[in-house]
């Protein structure tokens, strides 16, 4: 990832764009991304590939822009993130389940 993370952050730079990423900016940017990933899948489950993984590189893309805006290690927010997922959703309740961890 650390060449793709690079990558992105020559391309903002070259365009001058840091100055609209603002974390707000960046949140909503995510967001309409994640809408458009949605909307791949919105009639049915017939979807198009390419449409799909470019809309997932998008998301993928701003998220990597708002961890270095925050300055924070996306690993090291991830597998936090995931320690205290394991802490809300021991295997014996959760394996198998869909219920949120309060309805295990």
């Amino acid at each position: 990832m650390e060449k793709a993370i690079e990558e992105i952050r020559k391309f903002n730079k070259e365009r001058e764009w840091e100055q609209f990423h603002s974390p707000e900016n960046l949140a909503k940017s995510i967001a309409i991304e994640a809408g458009e990933l949605l909307e791949c899948f919105q009639w049915n489950n017939d979807f198009d590939e390419e449409a799909v993984y470019d809309e997932l590189a998008d998301v993928m893309n701003y998220c990597i822009v708002m961890a270095d805006s925050l300055n924070v290690d996306l690993e090291d927010i991830i597998l936090k993130k995931l320690e205290k997922n394991r802490q809300k959703y021991p295997v014996e309740k959760a394996k198998g389940s869909s219920k949120k961890y309060s309805e295990l």
